[in-house]
């Protein structure tokens, strides 16, 4: 225990002279009614006065002084080791990053505390945190500033940079000398970069020259760590690799989620003696491994602990089908030798068993391929070319490699990206004037575009095709005379794929490359196992990639907010995290790259406290947090000074009085109690009905005094909390720019509360909520069947690339199976809704590819003087899975709380404008289709 103000403990030597004044202060005598006959009874003793006070009270005021003295000394209990040395300023450096989050308010307790303690010595201090944005610059600032830095903070799923901290750090001081300064790190107790020279702990910390160096930390003992650094996805299992600090591993499962957060299987960590490895093995069929959206470790809550995967981590099944005959003795002749050894390490084969194509083709097919790869195969029988399509269209990728079969086909061939010239070019040989070509750069438009041209591939042979205006659209790679090398186009849902040279080295060393390993895998990605999705990807998403959703340093995957940025390919490939770009999904839909809080391969490494500079002091954070003992020494006084005013109050005889006069007192107040009741009994005035019944109608008067938008009370904390912020700013949008001021938003429970005092209901599907009872799906449906208008809002327009069929849709048909649904269809350009107060073309929210779908009307007769299509009343229903709320959540501020899809910014603008489309069409109905006949009106009035 240690004291805050120890000086004023010398208070305790007035406790003598305290003693002393009380000892010469007699307690005031106590009065007496004055009666003769006891006056004169009293008169045959000598009257005695107490000449001092008891021995006990004055002992109840000595404690009572010394615990006022003890609270003025501020007493402290499991105190901080930490004391601040010198009077320069304090520099203060905190760990944010996604390590340790559950100890985050032990680091800032500690910075409050330091804080604090600078500001008791007028101290100026500068703060920053080790995973900052780009335009943080920390400023030499008072203690109050300081504290509402470190209360804004929060924990990040990034790495830290303590280098560039350091530099902040020092930029603050300006021209103040940094040995006049104290430095004081709070960190997580990792070597976040162990392998980087400048980036060690001990290593920036050499660099400096600081009057003082404190580092906390907290050890691998006290608190172990334990987090995933990788997994492969391989043919027979997907091995999860982890890293531990502390030695846990034994009984730790790691548990994989599909993209609706649905637990589809477990495995066990376990550690390999020999190695050390830790690793646990997911023995599932490859089929449902790529449904593995996440794995996390149970009972581990940090950003480390979860591992998001994305296409590169899914296994594709890709068949392989060859026009020659398999000749396993000469495999290097073979045209899937490279083939089949290039696609080995990320998918799964299967090839044809019978050779015959007819029965080949189809079994094949039948087991959903991402890819089929024909080598030299001239012509797909007939039979077998519908099965081909249909594959195709569903999704599939063909990719087909040229040969003498193919180059001497003159039909044209319909599964080939373009029309090809009969025959083959030789650029070697007697007769050719030309030599072997090299491979030209990469379109810009090519899922290649990235991949470095290779310096030493040459092609000898090649087949050409025959020139048109789509050629050089179809063309992903040339030669250095700009011909073919390969050429692709979209059949439907799928692509097909030429490479206009041989699958073995006979044509060109192509396939003994390691471009052709690149080429073939960027391929595969293009296609799906289940044989939707597909197509290539376009130029600009194989350079950036917008953030999707973002993994929270506790390990949660959130929308992202307005500070993280689209990351390049090279930061994806890199695997760097900063405050821009934390750990999470980037990019759009069907193309998700995901960036881990931990690098692939990395090891957890303690802080090297033993290579700190000796004039640095390493010290382990406190097990127990300091508790000051002030609050509990005033208590304890003024119990006691309460107990000393009764004690005077006895002694003077106070209580005898009240004694006499609580009697009287009681009876008095019997009588005026029953009189009040007797005259209450039995009567109630009519008065009383009135203002009972005003009571009731409390609630209504309020709803129907202004206009409010009321959403639906799901039980999911977060979807509701959204919402209700969405809410909130678009009302506070409509009334900047229209006549309407609407009230707060109110949240119902569709089982109790009363819905008709609202215009329209915003209810955001959640597919974990509770469905409603039948009761209140009745209560809903008699709502709309009266008038009223329910927006449901699915908001899984991005959730849609995982899986074309969400959980939030199946929810949804589940609720509208039980409601009178009229039939619906998307707004069309001639609705109300397009023109009730904006004009709209789409309906963007945070999302912007889902139709706003609306009651269907009937097709009248549509004239050039009337705009809008008329309709009698407003549609019952709403769907759409753009998430407006999120659009339209905004802060106290009036900043935005969610980033739209996409990055345009007059998404969100739209998406405003659109609530005051909906607001107002549910306030004024067809209101805009009338106004065609007002010139008729006025006409007939003669005005």
């Amino acid at each position: 225990m240690t004291f805050g103000a120890p000086l004023l403990l010398l208070g305790l030597f007035t406790l003598p002279a305290i003693w002393w004044l009380l000892r010469l202060t007699p307690p005031k005598p106590q009065a007496e009614v004055f009666p003769p006959l006891r006056l004169l009874a009293k008169l045959v003793r000598q009257e005695e006065t107490p000449a001092q006070s008891p021995w006990w009270l004055t002992v109840l005021r000595l404690l009572l002084a010394s615990l006022v003295i003890f609270a003025l000394a501020r007493p402290l209990l499991n105190p901080d080791q930490l004391a601040l040395q010198g009077s320069g300023p304090v520099l203060l450096m905190v760990d944010n990053g996604w390590a340790r989050p559950d100890e985050w308010q032990q680091r800032v307790d500690q910075a409050r505390r330091i804080i604090e303690e600078a500001s008791a010595d007028d101290r100026l201090i500068a703060v920053t945190t080790t995973v900052a944005s780009r335009s943080t610059a920390p400023t030499l600032a008072s203690a109050d500033q300081a504290l509402t830095q470190i209360e804004a903070v929060r924990p990040i799923a990034a790495k830290p940079d303590r280098t560039a901290a350091m530099q902040r750090l020092i930029a603050a001081l300006g021209e103040t000398p940094t040995n006049s300064a104290e430095l004081i790190v709070l960190s997580d107790g990792l070597e976040h970069q162990p392998d980087t020279e400048n980036d060690g702990v001990a290593s920036f910390l050499d660099r400096t020259d600081f009057s003082t160096i404190s580092v906390y930390a907290s050890t691998a003992q006290t608190s172990p760590v334990l987090a995933l650094s990788g997994a492969d996805n391989g043919s027979e299992s997907l091995i999860v690799s982890a890293s531990s600090l502390g030695g846990i591993t034994a009984g730790r499962t790691v548990s994989a989620y599909d993209a609706r957060s649905r637990v589809i299987s477990q495995a066990q960590l376990s550690r390999n003696e020999e190695t050390g490895e830790i690793t646990a093995s997911f023995d599932e069929p490859f089929q449902l491994r790529n449904d593995f959206a996440w794995l996390s470790i149970d009972g581990e809550n940090h950003a480390g602990a979860v591992w998001l995967l994305d296409d590169s981590d899914r296994r594709r099944r890709v068949a392989l089908l060859s026009g020659i005959s398999a000749d396993t003795a000469q495999p290097l002749l073979s045209p899937l030798f490279y083939i089949r050894r290039a696609l080995e390490p990320f998918t799964d084969i299967i090839e044809g068993r019978t050779g015959d194509l007819v029965t080949d083709i189809p079994e094949l097919l039948e087991q959903n391929p991402a890819m089929f790869v024909m080598a030299d195969i001239g012509i797909i029988p007939p039979l077998a070319l519908d099965a081909v399509r249909e594959w195709l269209d569903a999704g599939g990728t063909l990719v087909r490699f040229a040969g003498p079969r193919l180059a001497s086909q003159s039909d044209v061939d319909p599964l080939l990206p373009v029309e090809l010239r009969l025959g083959e070019r030789s650029l070697t040989g007697a007769l050719s004037w030309t030599q072997p070509q090299a491979v030209a750069s990469f379109p810009a438009a090519s899922p290649f575009a990235d991949i470095g041209a290779p310096a030493d591939v040459t092609v000898s042979r090649q087949i050409l095709a025959e020139p048109s205006v789509e050629l050089n659209d179809r063309t992903w790679a040339t030669l250095e005379d700009g011909t073919p090398l390969v050429t692709g186009i979209q059949q439907g849902r799928g692509t097909m794929v030429l490479f206009h040279v041989t699958a073995e080295a006979t044509w060109s060393n192509l396939p003994i490359s390691g471009t052709f390993v690149e080429m073939l895998r960027r391929i595969a990605e293009l296609g799906s196992n289940t044989g939707s999705g597909g197509g290539a990807q376009d130029s600009e998403s194989a350079v950036t990639f917008a953030p999707a959703r973002i993994l929270t340093a506790n390990g949660n995957l959130l929308p992202p907010n307005g500070d993280v940025e689209p990351v390049t390919l090279e930061q994806v490939i890199d695997g760097t995290t900063t405050f821009e770009h934390p750990a999470g999904l980037y990019g759009s839909t069907g193309a998700f790259s995901a960036l881990n809080a931990m690098q692939r391969g990395g090891e957890l490494q303690a802080l090297d406290t033993e290579s700190i500079p000796a004039e640095a002091q390493f010290i382990a954070y406190p097990e127990q947090s300091q508790t000051s003992l002030v609050p509990w020494l005033l208590a304890a006084a003024m119990i006691l000074l309460l107990l000393d005013t009764i004690v005077v109050l006895w002694i003077n005889g106070k209580f005898s009085e009240m004694r006499r006069s609580f009697a009287a007192r009681t009876a008095t107040w019997f009588i005026a109690a029953t009189v009040a009741t007797s005259l209450a009994i039995g009567e109630t005035s009519a008065q009383e009905m009135l203002l009972e019944a005003e009571a009731d109608d409390v609630p209504a008067i309020e709803m129907t005094s202004v206009t409010r938008i009321a959403y639906v009370i799901t039980g999911a904390g977060q979807t509701d909390a959204t919402t209700e912020q969405g809410l909130n700013g678009l009302s506070r949008f409509i009334a900047s720019r229209t006549a309407l001021e609407p009230g707060e938003p109110v949240g119902v429970d569709l089982e109790t509360d009363e819905l008709a005092f609202f215009p329209l209901i915003y209810y955001a599907i959640d597919a974990n909520a509770t469905k409603p009872s039948d009761e209140a799906i009745a209560r809903l449906d008699a709502y709309m069947q009266n008038g009223g208008t329910v927006l449901f809002d699915t908001r899984d327009d991005l959730m849609s690339s995982f899986n074309g069929q969400t959980a939030e849709n199946t929810y949804l048909r589940e609720l509208l199976s039980s409601l009178n649904i009229p039939p619906l269809e998307p707004v069309p350009p001639d609705h109300v809704l397009t023109k009730s107060f904006y004009i709209l073309e789409s309906f963007p929210g945070r999302y912007a590819g889902s139709p706003l779908w609306v009651e269907a009307l009937p097709d009248g007769e549509q004239r050039e003087d009337r705009p809008v299509r008329s309709g009698d009343g407003v549609s019952p229903i709403l769907i759409t899975g753009n998430d407006f709320a999120a659009a339209w959540a905004l802060d106290e501020q009036g900043a935005p709380l969610a980033a739209v899809s996409g990055g345009d910014p007059l998404q969100r603008i739209y998406a405003f404008r659109t609530g005051v489309n909906i607001m107002m069409y549910m306030l004024t109905g067809n209101y805009k289709a009338d106004q065609v006949h007002v010139p008729a009106i006025l006409e007939r009035l003669g005005q």
